[in-house]
């Protein structure tokens, strides 16, 4: 009997590890998507530096963004950062009704900003500014466009937990997928700052 137990044992233990190997992979995984979309955002940035002058007779940046406007944008991804925190903060500690009120929370702020940054789409494309125009309004459009995509799926995704989480509570699986999409957000958080500072901040500044 022992030594079956002591089998049983060893067998429980190698599952452990089985498992633990394979989180790990799909977080590694994960990280390396993440820096694949900062090779993406990088050579986005890097086409904006190059056109962000060539206005072909059109508005420039100091002529179309609105600072106040953008601070809005900002200020609603920023706080959807730190709610998007919490709710990882109340998973660990296996409050599944917080979790889920935070995530609801980050989620209408993420809805916010991502209705924000498509109404400012429109403004530009209705007054005859669309990417079309310019090198530097193709540019722009590109790179922010790039961010309200991945933006999107973001929003999705969190849609998707919530439901799952609301359905099967905080497990195993629910905490991978949760410590995943915090990374992405957050990433995308960066992302974001570095866009208001190179396109909205110094476009404004710098006619």
């Amino acid at each position: 009997m022992s030594s079956i137990s002591q089998n049983a044992e060893v067998a429980r233990a190698d599952r452990l590890i089985e498992r633990h190997e394979k989180d790990n992979t799909t977080i590694f995984g994960f990280w390396v998507y993440l820096m694949t979309d900062c090779v993406l955002f990088a050579s986005l940035f890097a086409t904006f530096a190059v056109l962000r002058n060539n206005t072909f007779g059109g508005p420039s940046g100091a002529t179309l963004f609105s600072l106040p406007y953008v601070l809005v944008e900002t200020l609603s991804l920023l706080t959807s950062s730190f709610t998007c925190g919490l709710a990882l903060v109340s998973a660990q500690a296996r409050r599944k009704t917080q979790t889920i009120i935070w995530f609801i929370i980050t989620f209408a702020l993420g809805l916010t900003f991502l209705s924000l940054e498509l109404s400012e789409f429109h403004k530009f494309v209705v007054m005859g500014d669309s990417w079309r125009r310019s090198g530097f309004l193709s540019a722009y459009f590109t790179l922010v466009g790039t961010h309200g995509l991945h933006i999107s799926i973001g929003l999705l995704w969190m849609a998707v937990m919530i439901v799952f989480i609301y359905k099967r509570g905080i497990n195993k699986l629910t905490m991978k997928r949760i410590r995943m999409l915090s990374m992405f957000w957050h990433f995308l958080d960066v992302v974001w700052i570095f866009i208001f500072t190179i396109v909205y901040l110094f476009g404004a500044l710098h006619a």
